[in-house]
C-alpha cells in the first residue's frame, strides 16, 4: 500500500474513534496483556463515508494484487461484512468460515458455495496475532480451495503475526498498519511524541511491560 493510503485509512480509523491509544491508561487484553491500543473495526460499517474508502480499497488491493481472485473468504465475524461488500464491488461471490462447525442443520463450517480449486482471498479486518486468519486459511485448503492470500483493514505488525503468516506460507496486506496511524496520531496531537516509540516497544514485545515505565 502506498503511504497516503496507509495514513489516509489511518486518518479514518482515528476520525471515527475505531482506534483507541490510551498509552497513560492501558486496556487489558483477554490473555492479560496491558496494551495502549485498542481497536474496533466494527465501527467502520456505521460511518458510510469511511466504509466506502476502506471497501474502495480493499476491492483496489484485491483487484490489483489478486486479479486471478474468484472468491471471497471473510473471517468470522470481523471479516464477513467487509468480505461481502468488497466482493459486491468487484462482482464477485462471497462466503465466510466459522471458527467451528455448526452443531446442527448440514454442521458447515464454510459458509457459501465452494468449488475445489478456486482461488480465493481472505477478508479480516484486523492482524493482530493473525491467529483467526490463519485458521480460516487453514480449513480453506483443507476444503480445496487455492487460498492466495489475506487482504485487511489494519494490522498492529506483531511480530508473532508474521511468523504465523509465514508458517502457514500465506501473506497479509493491509489497508493501513500502525506505523502509520503513529505518525497521523502524532500530527493530530492525538498522543504526544515520546509515546510513539513507547507504543511501537509494545507491539514488538507485547509481554514486556517496560514500554509502561517513563522513560523521562
Amino acid at each position: 500500500m502506498s503511504e497516503t493510503m496507509e495514513k489516509s485509512i489511518a486518518r479514518d480509523l482515528l476520525s471515527i474513534g475505531a482506534v483507541f491509544l490510551r498509552p497513560e491508561e492501558p486496556f487489558t487484553w483477554a490473555s492479560g496483556i496491558h496494551s495502549p491500543i485498542y481497536c474496533d473495526n466494527r465501527l467502520i460499517l456505521s460511518a458510510p463515508d469511511v466504509r466506502n474508502r476502506v471497501e474502495a480499497g480493499l476491492a483496489e488491493i484485491i483487484r490489483t494484487r489478486y486479479p486471478e481472485c474468484r472468491m471471497l473468504m471473510g473471517t468470522s465475524t470481523a471479516g464477513i461484512a467487509h468480505a461481502a461488500l468488497a466482493a459486491q464491488l468487484l462482482g464477485l461471490p462471497m462466503g465466510y468460515v466459522r471458527g467451528e462447525n455448526k452443531s446442527h442443520g448440514r454442521t458447515n463450517r464454510i459458509e457459501g458455495r465452494l468449488d475445489p480449486g478456486t482461488k480465493t482471498v481472505v477478508v479480516e479486518d484486523l492482524i493482530s496475532t493473525a491467529g483467526s486468519a490463519v485458521e480460516t486459511v487453514e480449513a480453506l485448503r483443507e476444503a480445496g480451495a487455492d487460498v492466495l492470500g489475506i487482504v485487511s483493514i489494519f494490522t498492529y505488525g506483531m511480530q508473532r503475526g508474521l511468523e504465523r503468516l509465514a508458517e502457514a506460507r500465506t501473506v497479509n496486506i493491509s489497508l493501513s498498519n500502525l506505523d502509520a496511524l503513529l505518525e497521523v496520531a502524532v500530527e493530530q496531537k492525538y498522543i504526544e511524541p515520546q509515546w510513539k516509540e513507547r507504543i511501537l516497544r509494545f507491539r514488538d514485545n507485547p509481554s514486556d511491560e517496560s514500554w509502561m515505565k517513563s522513560n523521562n
